[in-house]
């Protein structure tokens, strides 16, 4: 595909995750400020309410820099600075999910695995604790590259000139020192929070499936639930992670890299529906009037899309950009740097855990 298709198609793109994953999450975040303002809001409340806020910011980082760079071909017309913290703001917040989601996974657990002990430790603080570690470990880390991005060089060229493409002028010197980080931040961000999800729903629907008393329906929202967050690992935030360790193992970029990026965006969008099946106080927000807004602002979002993607004043822009000297494969975001949780219903009466406490259990899957 050519650069200005594939330009078009990624503006296209990131338009569409906006438009559908703005609506979802503030939805959702309707719905868990009612929780989160009750008197004794559970530990899970916080954490349900944290990767909402972490998706919006995420969405609010596509609206303007990364669009604005894809209608330019992928060459970054704005100032270098402002490069930097929109690359950081948007891997931050997709690492800081990553592990938000792993925190909600251990609620899970716990809450069918030790219902005495989870219902003993419900208080807000740890909700509050385990979001901020959750993001300042992520943050924290995902600097390190944004300080790289600014070390001295012996490269005097690399200076003298602002870099057309966000994030991807690195000097060898710098490149030395990304690597390994991109590595780690694989490693500690990625692979760790996604062992512990896969054990904490293996064994969430294993304990949920072998207890008849609870009924069909919510066994199937379980399995549904785990489905969907083992989806949003593997598709969404799986194939950059993977491009790092290739790119740390080559020493070069892949050709698929923009895609990568495109796929860990649309986690803003999948988490919602991991909020769906979680909380019945979501499935409340998102009722059947609702969806159906949510349908026509995306049939509205197509007509959009296609119509932009004809104008003749588009093709001419990147047309020019490729004669200036475009890659043949687009560059969507600040590639080399590196690059949320459910809420839970209101109270019911399950059998299981619910009878152990002698009071109506937090419905996680209710």
């Amino acid at each position: 595909m050519s650069p200005a298709p594939r330009a078009v198609s990624s503006y296209s793109v990131y338009i569409i995750y906006f438009l559908i994953g703005l609506p979802a999450n503030l939805l959702a975040l309707r719905a868990f400020m009612g929780l989160v303002r009750q008197p004794h809001p559970a530990p899970v409340h916080i954490l349900l309410l944290s990767p909402t806020l972490v998706d919006l910011l995420l969405l609010l980082l596509l609206l303007l820099p990364f669009m604005i760079d894809a209608a330019y071909g992928f060459r970054w017309p704005l100032v270098d600075v402002l490069c930097a913290f929109t690359a950081y703001g948007f891997y931050s917040s997709i690492y800081c999910s990553v592990w938000l989601l792993a925190g909600i996974s251990i609620e899970c657990y716990g809450s069918v695995a030790v219902p005495v002990q989870y219902k003993l430790s419900r208080k807000p603080v740890y909700g509050v604790t385990a979001s901020l570690f959750f993001c300042l470990l992520s943050f924290g880390n995902c600097s390190i590259v944004t300080i790289v991005h600014y070390l001295p060089s012996s490269s005097t060229t690399y200076h003298c000139r602002r870099p057309p493409f966000c994030y991807e002028n690195f000097t060898t010197e710098q490149l030395a020192m990304l690597l390994p980080v991109q590595l780690e931040l694989c490693l500690v961000l990625f692979l760790i929070p996604m062992v512990v999800t896969i054990f904490c729903y293996w064994r969430f629907v294993h304990i949920m499936l072998s207890r008849p008393q609870v009924g069909m329906r919510k066994h199937w929202r379980a399995v549904k639930l785990a489905t969907v967050t083992l989806f949003n690992f593997l598709v969404c935030f799986g194939p950059y992670n993977v491009f790092l360790v290739l790119r740390f193992l080559k020493k070069d970029s892949e050709s698929w890299q923009v895609c990568a990026v495109l796929l860990s965006a649309l986690s803003a969008c999948i988490d919602p529906l991991i909020f769906y099946f979680f909380s019945s106080a979501v499935r409340k927000a998102f009722d059947k009037k609702r969806l159906q807004s949510l349908q026509n602002w995306g049939a509205s979002l197509a007509v959009f899309c296609k119509r932009r993607a004809g104008e003749p004043a588009t093709e001419r822009r990147l047309a020019t950009a490729a004669t200036q000297g475009v890659e043949c494969g687009p560059r969507s975001a600040p590639l080399p740097l590196l690059a949320s949780p459910v809420a839970r219903g209101t109270a019911c009466n399950l059998p299981g855990p619910s009878a152990f406490l002698g009071s109506p259990a937090p419905c996680l899957y209710d």
